[in-house]
């Protein structure tokens, strides 16, 4: 059984390129409930060895731990993605969970499980896995209660969508509750208010329980000390980031969170710019994190008013510039433990 520790190189995007050569085997995994194709290269072969068998953990891990040599293990990113990570981390040296997004070879020619792992497998020896971040640190569990808050917002501003939809097919004012003489319509009004007070009454518990793990965490507090970031989106943030060492520098961060574009060059035209593929979660905290700064008595709002004043900047791109501001502090908190700076723009007005 192989002991593996979790350093700092390991927590960057595709730093499984810089010891890709030094491993023995080279094995992909499709997994489903079913079955599960396990694909395998050495360092010396030209084209994988492919097995379908039924899905068993535990042979899986007997399988692993029977082979010769290092392992590196890649696995596409799925529901069932993180459970294979905890499961099989002390089976092999590195485990790289990929982007399926980025893995085009996979839809090119005939697709079943068999072929999917082998094409996987040979990606995987040739560097050309884009990698998905994993981690056994606690934290991480917190991902599961910000995605489920998430979710229950989405069915909750359905439900009130389709009270006010009603409403106004029937000529009336849905926040005044005008009477529809319509039982029809009335018996479909009485289920989804139910629905929405049920609505309400989760959001609730879930946000007395936000509350409490924001209590817990010293990382979630720090990043309320930083204006227009409160419980919610300190949460959301240390949730959906883990560890801030997962990004080399403070762009490739604004570029993960959405908060800057990519620029489209070829033969040296420009094509304009296009947004990268970036969480929206974060993103949206650090936009309404700098909605609510500015107006407000506090450092950001008077950066923003130097942004419009001195350097000259539209309320648009002084708003963004003050989310991306936002961004850095929150980042540079998360990578290095730095302590909130109320002034860091008057040392780096340039930045």
């Amino acid at each position: 059984m192989v002991k593996t520790k979790l350093n700092r190189s390991q927590l960057s995007n595709n730093d499984y390129l810089r010891d890709l050569d030094t491993y023995d085997n080279y094995i992909a995994l499709d997994w489903s409930q079913v079955n599960m194709a396990i694909a395998r290269m050495t360092k010396n072969s030209k084209e994988p060895k492919v097995i379908d068998v039924p899905s068993s953990i535990e042979e899986l891990k007997i399988y692993l731990k029977n082979l010769h040599g290092s392992r590196i293990l890649t696995i596409e990113e799925t529901n069932t993605t993180h459970w294979l990570y905890v499961e099989l981390k002390e089976y092999a040296e590195r485990i790289v969970i990929c982007d399926p997004y980025r893995n085009r070879l996979l839809s090119d020619g005939p697709k079943s499980d068999k072929i999917d792992a082998g094409k996987l497998c040979k990606l995987l020896r040739a560097g050309l896995l884009k990698e998905v971040f994993h981690s056994l640190n606690k934290t991480y569990d917190l991902r599961k209660l910000v995605s489920a808050y998430d979710d229950l917002i989405k069915a909750g501003v359905r439900l009130q969508n389709q009270k006010s939809a009603i409403y106004r097919s029937e000529g009336k004012n849905y926040k005044t509750e005008e009477n529809i003489d319509n039982d029809m319509i009335s018996f479909i009004l009485k289920q989804i208010n139910e629905g929405i007070e049920d609505y309400e009454r989760k959001k609730e518990e879930f946000e007395k329980v936000i509350v409490k793990e924001s209590k817990k965490d010293k990382l979630i507090e720090n990043q309320m000390l930083i204006p227009g970031i409160a419980e919610k989106g300190a949460i959301k943030i240390i949730a959906t980031v883990i560890n801030g060492n997962r990004f080399r520098n403070s762009g490739k961060y604004l570029s993960y969170c959405g908060l800057v574009k990519h620029k489209k060059i070829s033969g040296n035209r420009n094509y304009g710019n296009k947004n990268p593929r970036y969480s929206r979660r974060t993103k949206s905290v650090y936009k309404i994190a700098a909605n609510s700064a500015i107006g407000g008595n506090n450092p950001i709002n008077e950066y923003y008013e130097y942004l419009l004043t001195k350097r000259g900047l539209s309320e648009d791109k002084a708003r963004n510039q003050i989310a991306r501001y936002i961004a850095r502090i929150s980042y540079g908190m998360l990578k290095n433990g730095e302590k909130y700076d109320t002034y860091r723009w008057r040392k780096h007005k340039t930045t």
